[in-house]
């Protein structure tokens, strides 16, 4: 696709704000807090993408409660997931009770979470996982609760810092700018300014904070200093997920101007360059198992996934998986492939009929990714593995399908469905 047609993806996700939570708060610990310590220069604390869950695609606002957690850990212990390497348990939209305390700390929902965060964050260290929670830098969270971190943000810090967190998701949401509920600056009330400041503050607060905190940037849109500031950080829309009416993998919808699987995964490839040194471009969490993909379209997603080097966050609910959804979100060869740093990968065709991403690996391996968009039939893939420096004695690996291919020439020939994809290892 030409630089302009990618370029229209971009202007397009520029104008995509989340609809994402009302969230709800905890009562401060009455023990003297730990003291904040300085260090002089941000920590790598990702130097591969980040692999979790996260609650709000499955459980949105109000479904999510101390008990789901409690489970969704042990789920996510039994069902594998964590051996495979998902380790951030991060609770979304929900929490939080819907106003600040008298001194403006945040405040833990008294029905849904009575004994507060910082036994979940035991309870998930003590299987060997790590816990996070969704905040915001605003006035007002996303569903207009007046909780967010604006002017309290050393206060709040301190208490991700009591409570042992691992992971913070900083959304967006909303500034209130003045007293003026109706004015339209309620809504949003950004510029740019405030935003970088905002997100500057925070990081530079949660590094010096003593404690390794990854901090995950949901504001939307790419920014050029989000590597400095971040290990992860939104770059597009949300992505249709299952408590959007489901999911979909090629074509978008005017519900809340959320975007499809391959659309997301088109903007992310403008921004492949930027994803280094322990920042990862995040194209919104996986919707695998969150109905609307079919089997085809959830493995291509996967893929696509795992190419890019996005960060392995899941959506879905881990206590009710298929066997077909634990064997691919758990399958090794793949996630290898989106944990190996040396690069994002990048879309080097783009077309109305297909998709091809090839990234490079350690030990001069690459990786190959052929994707049919084509709605006409089964489309015809006659990929020459010279552009990638090999030849027909190459080793060819599915990494889906585990298994060698053989070679009789340097063609890989591959015979695709819509929505379907394979993807290779190519080594020498």
């Amino acid at each position: 696709m030409k630089l302009k047609t990618v370029l229209l993806f971009v202007g397009v996700t520029l104008l995509i704000m989340s609809c994402t939570n009302k969230v709800n708060l905890q009562k401060p610990s009455k023990k003297q807090p730990k003291k904040i310590l300085k260090t002089e220069t941000r920590k790598m604390l990702a130097p591969t993408p980040p692999m979790g869950w996260n609650s709000w695609n499955a459980f949105g606002k109000h479904s999510i409660n101390e008990k789901v957690v409690k489970e969704t850990i042990d789920a996510i212990v039994a069902n594998g997931l964590q051996d495979a390497g998902y380790n951030y348990v991060v609770i979304d939209g929900g929490w939080r009770d819907t106003k600040l305390g008298d001194n403006g700390e945040l405040l833990v929902h008294p029905t849904k979470f009575p004994n507060g965060i910082k036994p979940l964050a035991d309870y998930a260290h003590s299987k060997g996982l790590k816990l996070g929670l969704h905040v915001v830098p605003g006035s007002h969270d996303c569903g207009m609760d007046p909780v967010g971190g604006f002017n309290n943000e050393e206060k709040h810090v301190q208490q991700f810092v009591d409570w042992e967190l691992d992971f913070i998701k900083l959304d967006l949401c909303r500034m209130r700018m003045d007293n003026c509920t109706s004015c339209p600056q309620y809504r949003f009330g950004w510029s740019e300014k405030t935003i970088e400041a905002s997100y500057r503050k925070y990081s530079k607060l949660l590094n010096e904070s003593g404690r390794d905190i990854v901090l995950s940037i949901s504001a939307y849109s790419y920014r050029d200093w989000y590597p400095e500031v971040c290990d992860m950080a939104r770059i597009t829309g949300d992505i249709e997920a299952r408590i959007h009416h489901g999911a979909y993998f090629n074509i978008d919808t005017t519900y809340h101007k959320h975007s499809s699987v391959t659309t997301i995964a088109d903007v992310s490839s403008f921004y492949a360059d930027k994803a280094v040194n322990g920042y990862w471009n995040d194209p919104d969490m996986l919707v695998v198992g969150n109905h609307g993909l079919n089997q085809n379209e959830e493995v291509s997603h996967f893929a696509l996934w795992c190419m890019m080097s996005s960060p392995l966050i899941l959506g879905n609910d881990p206590r009710n998986m298929s066997e077909f959804e634990k064997t691919l979100l758990t399958n090794k060869e793949m996630i290898a492939i989106n944990q190996d740093p040396t690069e994002q990968g990048k879309i080097v065709q783009m077309d109305d009929r297909t998709r091809i991403l090839v990234k490079k690996l350690k030990n001069d391996k690459y990786a190959l990714l052929l994707l049919s968009l084509d709605r006409r039939g089964v489309y015809d893939f006659n990929y020459d593995i010279s552009k990638l420096g090999f030849d027909k004695a190459a080793k060819v690996r599915d990494v889906i399908n585990h298994k060698e291919i053989s070679l009789d020439s340097k063609i890989i020939s591959v015979k695709l469905d819509i929505n379907s994809c394979r993807l290779f290892v190519i080594s020498k």
